[in-house]
C-alpha cells in the first residue's frame, strides 16, 4: 500500500492536472476561431494529447516540491510549507497560460523564452498592460484560490492511521517498502518528463502530429513551451531594409501565376534519397559513378544539373522540401524554438485540395523529429519503423537505423497502391548512411568504390530500380509525377567537389512515365526549397495558396532560379552567373559561378551593380527568414 506521503502527492498532482484542463478550456474559448476548421472529435483528441504535455510540464516545474513531498513528515508546519511552495511554483505556470490566452492572438504560437528577452519592455509597460488586460487577473486569482483551498491536507485521523500501520511493520519491512515505492516514483517521474518511452524526449513539435496541425497549439501548454525554450540563445532581428516595401522588392519573390488550365489529377511521389550527392552520380560525372539506374532515368525525365541542397543535415532537408523553408540558422528548424510558428506545408495545401498525404521513413519513429514535422507540414499519415511488419524483428531490419532500402521501397510501392488517389507521398531512404551496411548476400554485389558510402549508394540505386519495376505494374503509376532528390552530400574524394559550393551539390530529377513534362531550363539553379512551388505549379493548383518566397517553380521560365544556404557562418546566394556571400560581419562578396565550384577568394573588383543587386537579394532573404521566424510573421 502506498505511504500517506505518496497518496497525498498523487492527489495534489491530480489537482494540478485538473487546473491545466481548465486552462486549456480557457485557451480554446479565447482562441476558438483559430481551431474552427477542426471537428469536435479532433478537438477532443487534442485535449487528450494535452495531458501528456501537462504531465511533463508540471513535473519539470514542480520538481523541488515533488522531492520534498516524499518526505514522510506530517506536521502542520511542514505541510503548510509544502502548500506554500506548491502555490508559488504553480503561480508561474498558471500565469503563463492565462497570458497566452491573449498573447497567442498576436504571435500565433505558445510563449517561449522571448519573455526573458523582453523583460525590460514588460516592466516599462506593466501599468498599461494591467489596465488593458485587468480581466485576466480574475481567472488567475480564482485558480490560485482553488489550488490553496483544495490542496489536500492530511487529517489527524489519516496521520494516526499511517503511524499505526508503520508501527505494525518491522523496520526492514517498513524501509524496504518505502524504498521500493520511491524507486517506482522516480521511474514514473522520469517517464512523465520524457513524455513516454519514445526514442526522443517529448518536444514541442510532437504536438503537431495530429491533424489539422493547428491543434498542436491547443495540445500544448505554455509552461511546457517556456521551460523547453530555456537555454536557447535569443536571435537578434535583422534590419537591412527600413521598410517592408524595400524588403519585398529586394526579395525577388516569384509568386505562382494563376492557373489557366484545370487542375491536374496526378499523384506526386517525392523520393528523398539519403546522402545521394552529385559526386556519386554518373550522369553528372561523365559516366563515372555508382548510379546506373538513376542515370538511365535521368535521360527520360527532367534532370536539373545545377541543383543544390539547402543544408548539410538530414534534419534540414524536410522543411525545405515539404514547406519551402531553407535552413538559414545554425540550429535546425525542427528542433528550434520556432517549430510552433505558423507553417503551411505541401501536406496541408494538397489535403485541402482532396489529396491523401503521407510520409514514409524506415527508421525508428521519432528519428530527427521527422514524424512531428510531417504533422506540422500537414501530412495526414506518418509511417516509420513501428508500422513496418515485425519492425525490429523483421529480417529486413539493418540492426542500426531501420529497414534496408530495397525491402522498404517495395513496401512503399505496395502501400501507395492502397492509398486513395490522388495522393501525395514522400519517402526518405536511409541505407546510404553510416555504418553503410548492406543486407546479407549483397556484400560483393556492388562496386566497392573509394569511400565506404559508395557501395551503399549503388545499393540504393539498385533499390530504386526494383521500386520502379514494382511501381510500373501498379495502376497509379501512369498518372504519377516522381521527384527524386537528395537530403545532403556526404563523403568526398573528388577535389572538384571539395569547396563550399560542391559541399551542397545534389541531383534533382522529375520523371513522369506517360507524358512529357512542361518545358524547363535544366541548367537553371534549383534547390530543395523549390519543390513546393514546383509541385503546385505542375498540378495547376497554386492559386491563392500560402507559399514562402524563397523557392521558385522549376517551370518558371522568366527566371534562372536561385539557391540559398548557410555555411561557415556566412550566407550564400547562388545564381547562374555569380555566387554572393554575406559574411557574419555583413560584408558582401561576389564569386564567379561554376557548377559545384567557387574559388577560395572573391572577385577583387566585382561589378558594382551586381554586387548591390545580389547583396540586397541575399540580405532580404536573411531578414525575411530570421525576422519571420522570431516574430512568427513568415506568412503575414
Amino acid at each position: 500500500m502506498p505511504t500517506l506521503a505518496l497518496r497525498l502527492l498523487l492527489r495534489r498532482f491530480s489537482l494540478l492536472l485538473a487546473v491545466y484542463l481548465l486552462l486549456r478550456l480557457g485557451f480554446y474559448w479565447a482562441n476558438h476561431t483559430t481551431f474552427q476548421e477542426a471537428a469536435t472529435g479532433q478537438v477532443l483528441l487534442a485535449f487528450w494529447h494535452g495531458f501528456r504535455f501537462d504531465i511533463a510540464a508540471l513535473l519539470l516545474l514542480n520538481l523541488p516540491w515533488v522531492v520534498l513531498s516524499v518526505v514522510p513528515a506530517y506536521g502542520r508546519g511542514w505541510q503548510r510549507l509544502l502548500r506554500v511552495l506548491y502555490v508559488l511554483l504553480n503561480t508561474l505556470g498558471i500565469t503563463l497560460n492565462i497570458i497566452d490566452a491573449e498573447y497567442f492572438k498576436f504571435i500565433g504560437r505558445r510563449t517561449s523564452n522571448e519573455l526573458t528577452t523582453i523583460g525590460d519592455d514588460v516592466r516599462r509597460q506593466a501599468g498599461q498592460l494591467v489596465e488593458q488586460y485587468w480581466y485576466l487577473l480574475l481567472p488567475l486569482l480564482g485558480l490560485l484560490a482553488l489550488l490553496w483551498w483544495w490542496y489536500p491536507m492530511p487529517t489527524q485521523r489519516t496521520v494516526q492511521a499511517e503511524q499505526t500501520r508503520q508501527r505494525t511493520q518491522r523496520p526492514a519491512q517498513r524501509y524496504g517498502s518505502w524504498a521500493a515505492q520511491l524507486v517506482v516514483l522516480i521511474g514514473l517521474i522520469v517517464l512523465g518528463i520524457r513524455g513516454g518511452l519514445q526514442l526522443k524526449p517529448l518536444r514541442t513539435g510532437a504536438a503537431f502530429v495530429q491533424q489539422p496541425a493547428v491543434l498542436g497549439h491547443l495540445a500544448l501548454n505554455s509552461t511546457f513551451t517556456f521551460i523547453k525554450s530555456l537555454g536557447y540563445q535569443s536571435i537578434d532581428h535583422r534590419q537591412y531594409f527600413a521598410s517592408d516595401t524595400a524588403l519585398r522588392q529586394a526579395l525577388a519573390a516569384r509568386p505562382l501565376p494563376a492557373p489557366t488550365l484545370p487542375p491536374r489529377p496526378d499523384n506526386v511521389v517525392v523520393l528523398l534519397l539519403e546522402s545521394f550527392a552529385s559526386e556519386y552520380v554518373g550522369v553528372e560525372n561523365n559516366g563515372h559513378g555508382y548510379t546506373p539506374f538513376f542515370d538511365s532515368l535521368a535521360t527520360q525525365g527532367l534532370f536539373f544539373r545545377e541543383h543544390y541542397a539547402n543544408g548539410r543535415r538530414s534534419i534540414e532537408a524536410l522543411p525545405a522540401t515539404l514547406a519551402g523553408l531553407p535552413s538559414l540558422l545554425e540550429s535546425p528548424f525542427i528542433t528550434s524554438n520556432f517549430q510552433t510558428d505558423e507553417l503551411h506545408g505541401l501536406g496541408e495545401i494538397l489535403t485541402r485540395q482532396g489529396y491523401s498525404t503521407s510520409m514514409y521513413h524506415g527508421a525508428q519513429n521519432g528519428t530527427m523529429g521527422f514524424n512531428t514535422f510531417a504533422g506540422a507540414a500537414g501530412m495526414q499519415r506518418y509511417l516509420g519503423l513501428e508500422e513496418y511488419p515485425n519492425a525490429t524483428q523483421s529480417p529486413d531490419f539493418d540492426g542500426h537505423w531501420g529497414i534496408f532500402d530495397e525491402p522498404y521501397l517495395q513496401y512503399f510501392a505496395r502501400q501507395l497502391g492502397q492509398q486513395q488517389q490522388p495522393f501525395f507521398s514522400l519517402l526518405f531512404t536511409l541505407s546510404s548512411h553510416e555504418p553503410f551496411g548492406l543486407p546479407a548476400g549483397y556484400e560483393k554485389r556492388f562496386p566497392k568504390g573509394t569511400q565506404p558510402i559508395h557501395r551503399t549508394i549503388a545499393y540504393t540505386d539498385f533499390a530504386l530500380r526494383q521500386f520502379f519495376k514494382a511501381a510500373a505494374r501498379q495502376p497509379w503509376y501512369q498518372n504519377t509525377l516522381f521527384i527524386l532528390l537528395a537530403d545532403h552530400t556526404s563523403q568526398s574524394d573528388q577535389r572538384g567537389y571539395q569547396n563550399t559550393l560542391g559541399a551542397y551539390k545534389t541531383p534533382l530529377l522529375l520523371f513522369h512515365s506517360s507524358h512529357a513534362l512542361p518545358p524547363a531550363d535544366t541548367h537553371r539553379i534549383t534547390q530543395q526549397a523549390d519543390v513546393p512551388a514546383t509541385v503546385l505549379d505542375y498540378l495547376h493548383r497554386g492559386a491563392g495558396v500560402p507559399l514562402l518566397p524563397f523557392g521558385y517553380s522549376v517551370f518558371d521560365q522568366d527566371t534562372s532560379g536561385r539557391a540559398v544556404f548557410l555555411s561557415g557562418g556566412s550566407y550564400f546566394l547562388v545564381h547562374t552567373d555569380f555566387v554572393t556571400e554575406l559574411t557574419a560581419d555583413n560584408q558582401v562578396r561576389l564569386y564567379p559561378y561554376r557548377t559545384h565550384f567557387i574559388p577560395a577568394t572573391p572577385l577583387p573588383n566585382p561589378d558594382p551593380q551586381k554586387l548591390r543587386q545580389y547583396g540586397d537579394e541575399l540580405k532580404a532573404c536573411v531578414q525575411f527568414y530570421v525576422n519571420g521566424l522570431v516574430d512568427n510573421t513568415l506568412y503575414k
